[in-house]
This record gives structure tokens, C-alpha cells and sequence, in this order.
């Protein structure tokens, strides 16, 4: 068998995929406790975001959901080596997109005007950009295929 052709998988890519997947994992679990209106969950959260979720138009809780679940799908298949993980970072990116766009255009609830949030909020920028580049680079050099 001709290694170039498939090489073996770099210890990178297993621990970024594994973080990436429990990364994505707990955004999964944020977006199902919070669409299904989880009590103890959202007991934690202020009654004006929860107020601010519930008007979200159906639309923004579609891009949402490609953010999230793509965003899952994508780290199976990263540890899948598997080249779709690309697309599903990609598209998992658009729905990030979105969902800022639109958070931009929001009278955002004082609660959520902190350092805190807009430190969460730049590092899910981060790793979803960092994941779509590293998966990239794993496709190109045919750990993905």
C-alpha cells in the first residue's frame, strides 16, 4: 500500500478533532436545551435574553442550527478523515454568518453586554475559522479523504 497516497493521520489531527468534538458537543447541547425550553437550563439565563430568543424569527433558528450541527458533523468526519468535514465547517460558518449578521442588528439585553460574552462570541469565531483552515489543510495534504 502506498502510504502517500493515504498517510497516516498526525497526532494533531485526532486531539484537534477530539477537542473540536466536545467543543461542538456542548454547542449542540446549548442550541437542544435552549429550543426546548429546558427549565433548568434556562434558569441561568436572564429573563430579557430568554425573551430575546423566543422572537427570534424561525429563519435565524435554522441558521443556528446549520451553525451547530454542522459544526458536530463536521468534527465526526474531521475524525472520520473524511474530506466533508470541509464542506461541513464551511457551511457550518455561513450559518455562524448569520446568526451574527443578525445578533448585530439586535438591541442586544444589557445582560448580555460584557466582556464575557463578547469573549465567547469572538472565540466561537476562532475555532469555527481555525477548524474550517485546519481541515482544509488536512484535505490538501490527504490526511482527508
Amino acid at each position: 500500500m502506498d502510504n502517500t497516497a493515504n498517510p497516516v493521520a498526525p497526532k494533531h489531527l485526532w486531539i484537534v478533532g477530539v477537542l473540536s468534538l466536545i467543543w461542538n458537543a456542548f454547542g449542540a447541547f446549548d442550541y437542544l436545551m435552549t429550543n426546548m425550553r429546558n427549565e433548568a437550563y434556562l434558569a441561568n439565563f436572564p429573563p430579557e435574553v430568554i425573551t430575546m430568543v423566543d422572537e427570534f424569527p424561525a429563519w435565524i433558528i435554522a441558521a443556528w442550527a446549520v451553525g451547530v450541527w454542522l459544526g458536530l458533523a463536521g468534527s465526526i468526519l474531521l475524525l472520520l478523515r473524511m474530506r466533508y468535514a470541509v464542506h461541513a465547517f464551511g457551511l457550518s460558518i455561513l450559518g455562524l454568518v448569520a446568526t451574527t449578521g443578525y445578533m448585530f442588528g439586535l438591541d442586544i439585553p444589557e445582560s448580555l453586554k460584557t466582556p464575557g460574552t463578547n469573549a465567547v462570541n469572538l472565540m466561537i469565531w476562532i475555532v469555527a475559522v481555525f477548524l474550517l483552515l485546519y481541515s482544509i489543510r488536512m484535505h490538501r495534504t490527504g490526511v482527508l479523504r
